[in-house]
């Protein structure tokens, strides 16, 4: 069904229209800047209980949302754009989803200028949370959009993209979802943060090990290249188990569906997994990435319900 939406997308795509800019923008990658938020919501809710209905701020928690989103749309140029700039994106050998730049959808100035927009956007939008979360916001929201450019012209070329998955899809928005609400985090919520790091970075996992091939031919040196394919199918399936086992600490806090329901994640990741290891390589494996963020966005309701229903 994923396979199927995104040809019927790429077939006839005119120049800079709005199918051009749906497909820029990968909506389906979406789904990991929003389970974070989600998951930091849910644990601020449940904890604001105890402090009353005043404690937890609507307003705060669809600002982090948007935020979200378009520091992910923005992420998305940003990676087409260097990607065709640095010769990365070749047509003819690429085996991951088309690119807009690449294809000639959108115009090379067009993703400058839309780069530029969304950063801004991204800018003002965030600029609320100081008086929800305190100064110290400013310092998230530079970190944010420094490292959304250096991820995709430096970073992911060394090796460092897990560690930012972790840092800027798990640790970072969950805790400070959290934080602009209850201006503190616990150690489930940093625990519940690294698991959600761990899941979202199976996305990028399955992604390097498509790409393993073209990555260590233009040197770019990704955790997946570094690990080898067997060590990276493993690590794969390590990933998912991790995030479930470390849901004990809802266990602990009361919360045992917190820990029992994404078992149900954790059965359709080793079945994923174990299609990845079967398809082994080229553009089938896209089929696997499709999976991956289904499984991420299950994880991420189940976290939340399990959280949530005391």
């Amino acid at each position: 069904m994923f396979r199927n939406f995104a040809l019927i997308m790429e077939e006839k795509v005119k120049q800079n229209s709005v199918k051009a800019w749906v497909l820029a923008a990968r909506p389906k990658t979406l789904a990991g800047a929003l389970i974070p938020v989600l998951i930091g919501l849910s644990l601020a809710w449940t904890d604001a209980r105890e402090y009353g209905d005043w404690a937890f701020s609507w307003s705060a928690a669809i600002i982090c949302v948007i935020f979200a989103i378009i520091m992910q749309i923005d992420a998305n140029f940003i990676n087409d754009f260097f990607d065709y700039a640095r010769g990365n994106d070749d047509a003819e050998t690429r085996l991951g989803p088309l690119r807009a730049c690449t294809q000639g959808w959108v115009k090379i100035d067009s993703m400058k200028r839309a780069i530029a927009l969304t950063t801004c956007a991204a800018c003002i939008v965030g600029l609320p949370l100081v008086w929800f979360g305190g100064l110290e916001m400013i310092a998230v929201g530079i970190a944010c959009v420094l490292f959304c450019f250096l991820y995709t012209t430096h970073l992911s070329y060394i090796g460092m993209g897990d560690l930012l998955v972790f840092v800027f899809f798990g640790i970072i928005p969950v805790c400070i979802t959290y934080y602009v609400q209850l201006h503190t985090f616990t150690w489930q919520v940093f625990v519940a943060s690294v698991a959600c790091g761990a899941v979202v970075d199976c996305l990028l996992i399955v992604n390097n090990y498509r790409d393993r091939d073209n990555d260590k031919r233009d040197g770019k040196m990704t955790l997946v290249v570094k690990l080898g394919e067997k060590a990276s199918e493993w690590t794969y399936l390590s990933m998912g188990v991790f995030a479930v086992l470390a849901g004990i600490i809802f266990w602990a806090n009361g919360h045992i569906l917190g820990f029992l329901l994404p078992f149900i994640y954790l059965a359709i990741h080793v079945l994923t997994w174990q299609k990845m290891c079967r398809i082994h390589e080229g553009r089938e494996l896209n089929i696997c990435l499709a999976e991956t963020a289904r499984n991420m966005l299950i994880y991420g309701i189940l976290v939340s319900i399990g959280v949530l229903l005391i």
